[in-house]
């Protein structure tokens, strides 16, 4: 897998997730829509982790800059 995503996207699907967690930690959102927001913050920070998302290729997305050839 190549990195398809920038710092920046990654920067702010960590603070997504952040907030997701804190969310449902302080029970704003709870229920099925909690568990589901918890997955998704999840997701979010796995996909940040590792600089890969499986959509994008999907989409044709890419956020992450080329890398040079002479490097």
């Amino acid at each position: 897998m190549k990195k398809n995503m920038g710092s920046a996207d990654r920067i702010i699907r960590v603070i997504i997730a952040a907030i997701l967690v804190a969310l449902y930690f302080m029970e704003v959102v709870t229920g099925t829509i909690g568990i589901i927001l918890l997955v998704v913050a999840g997701i979010f920070l796995i996909t940040s982790i590792t600089g890969f998302c499986g959509l994008y290729p999907l989409f044709g997305i890419r956020t992450c800059p080329k890398e040079s050839k002479n490097a």
